[in-house]
Protein backbone atom coordinates (compact mmCIF):
# COMPACT_ATOMS: atom_id res chain seq x y z
CA UNK A 1 0.00 0.00 0.00
CA UNK A 2 0.90 3.37 -0.73
CA UNK A 3 -0.19 6.64 0.53
CA UNK A 4 0.23 9.88 -1.47
CA UNK A 5 0.20 13.36 0.31
CA UNK A 6 0.28 16.81 -1.91
CA UNK A 7 1.05 19.79 -0.95
CA UNK A 8 1.67 23.32 -3.02
CA UNK A 9 -1.12 24.59 -4.07
CA UNK A 10 -2.58 27.64 -4.34
CA UNK A 11 -3.87 30.70 -6.02
CA UNK A 12 -1.23 32.52 -8.56
CA UNK A 13 -1.50 35.05 -11.53
CA UNK A 14 -0.99 34.18 -15.16
CA UNK A 15 2.24 33.65 -15.72
CA UNK A 16 3.51 32.45 -12.64
CA UNK A 17 4.96 29.49 -11.38
CA UNK A 18 4.03 27.21 -8.58
CA UNK A 19 5.95 23.89 -7.15
CA UNK A 20 3.55 21.17 -6.19
CA UNK A 21 5.23 18.16 -3.73
CA UNK A 22 3.84 14.80 -3.34
CA UNK A 23 5.06 12.82 -0.34
CA UNK A 24 4.96 8.81 -0.85
CA UNK A 25 5.03 6.62 2.30
CA UNK A 26 6.62 2.82 1.22
CA UNK A 27 9.64 1.57 1.17
CA UNK A 28 8.98 0.51 -2.48
CA UNK A 29 8.31 4.25 -3.71
CA UNK A 30 11.91 3.80 -6.12
CA UNK A 31 10.19 0.80 -8.07
CA UNK A 32 6.66 3.03 -8.96
CA UNK A 33 6.32 5.14 -11.51
CA UNK A 34 4.61 8.54 -10.66
CA UNK A 35 2.11 11.10 -12.58
CA UNK A 36 0.59 14.23 -12.10
CA UNK A 37 -3.18 14.18 -12.89
CA UNK A 38 -5.30 16.79 -12.97
CA UNK A 39 -9.05 17.46 -13.20
CA UNK A 40 -11.78 19.91 -14.39
CA UNK A 41 -15.45 19.93 -13.75
CA UNK A 42 -17.19 18.78 -16.97
CA UNK A 43 -13.94 17.65 -18.47
CA UNK A 44 -11.92 14.23 -18.40
CA UNK A 45 -9.25 13.99 -16.52
CA UNK A 46 -5.75 15.14 -18.15
CA UNK A 47 -2.44 12.79 -17.28
CA UNK A 48 0.23 16.22 -17.36
CA UNK A 49 3.60 14.68 -16.45
CA UNK A 50 4.69 11.47 -15.53
CA UNK A 51 7.85 9.71 -14.79
CA UNK A 52 9.28 6.27 -14.98
CA UNK A 53 12.10 4.26 -13.20
CA UNK A 54 14.39 5.02 -14.42
CA UNK A 55 13.67 8.69 -14.23
CA UNK A 56 12.17 8.54 -18.40
CA UNK A 57 9.52 11.50 -18.35
CA UNK A 58 6.45 12.50 -20.69
CA UNK A 59 4.36 15.33 -20.94
CA UNK A 60 0.68 16.23 -22.46
CA UNK A 61 1.48 18.86 -25.03
CA UNK A 62 -0.75 21.31 -23.12
CA UNK A 63 1.87 22.01 -20.63
CA UNK A 64 5.25 20.64 -22.65
CA UNK A 65 7.91 22.87 -21.81
CA UNK A 66 6.30 24.52 -18.92
CA UNK A 67 5.70 22.06 -16.33
CA UNK A 68 8.82 19.44 -15.26
CA UNK A 69 8.39 16.58 -13.27
CA UNK A 70 10.99 15.06 -10.77
CA UNK A 71 11.14 12.82 -8.53
CA UNK A 72 13.67 12.33 -5.05
CA UNK A 73 13.63 8.43 -4.33
CA UNK A 74 15.92 9.57 -1.17
CA UNK A 75 12.86 11.63 0.57
CA UNK A 76 10.14 9.73 -1.26
CA UNK A 77 8.99 12.44 -3.04
CA UNK A 78 7.83 13.72 -6.61
CA UNK A 79 7.25 17.06 -7.88
CA UNK A 80 5.71 19.11 -9.97
CA UNK A 81 7.66 22.71 -11.30
CA UNK A 82 4.68 24.72 -12.64
CA UNK A 83 6.00 28.04 -15.09
CA UNK A 84 4.27 30.40 -16.74
CA UNK A 85 0.92 29.41 -15.47
CA UNK A 86 -2.35 30.28 -17.72
CA UNK A 87 -5.78 30.16 -16.63
CA UNK A 88 -6.59 26.56 -17.83
CA UNK A 89 -4.08 25.06 -15.90
CA UNK A 90 -6.65 25.75 -12.99
CA UNK A 91 -7.65 22.63 -11.78
CA UNK A 92 -7.35 19.86 -9.16
CA UNK A 93 -3.98 17.96 -9.21
CA UNK A 94 -3.37 14.40 -8.48
CA UNK A 95 -0.36 12.96 -7.71
CA UNK A 96 -0.50 9.03 -8.31
CA UNK A 97 1.17 5.93 -8.46
CA UNK A 98 1.18 2.81 -10.35
CA UNK A 99 2.71 -0.55 -9.15
CA UNK A 100 4.99 -0.51 -12.11
CA UNK A 101 8.09 0.98 -13.06
CA UNK A 102 6.78 2.21 -16.85
CA UNK A 103 5.11 5.33 -17.44
CA UNK A 104 1.55 5.64 -17.71
CA UNK A 105 -0.47 8.05 -19.43
CA UNK A 106 -3.99 7.42 -18.58
CA UNK A 107 -5.38 8.00 -15.53
CA UNK A 108 -7.12 4.52 -14.96
CA UNK A 109 -3.41 2.81 -15.19
CA UNK A 110 -2.44 4.30 -11.76
CA UNK A 111 -3.37 2.49 -8.81
CA UNK A 112 -2.74 4.77 -5.95
CA UNK A 113 -3.57 8.18 -5.58
CA UNK A 114 -3.60 11.01 -3.06
CA UNK A 115 -6.32 13.51 -2.14
CA UNK A 116 -5.51 16.55 -4.37
CA UNK A 117 -4.73 20.05 -4.50
CA UNK A 118 -6.09 23.19 -5.54
CA UNK A 119 -4.64 24.74 -8.19
CA UNK A 120 -6.29 28.10 -9.48
CA UNK A 121 -4.81 30.70 -12.27
CA UNK A 122 -5.74 34.04 -12.41
CA UNK A 123 -5.99 36.02 -15.68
Amino acid sequence: QVQLVESGGGLVQAGGSLRLSCAASGRTFSNYAMGWVRQTPGKEREVVAAISTPDYTTYADSVEGRFTISKDNTKNTVYLQMNSLKPEDTAVYYCAARKYRSIATLGNRYDYWGQGTQVTVSS
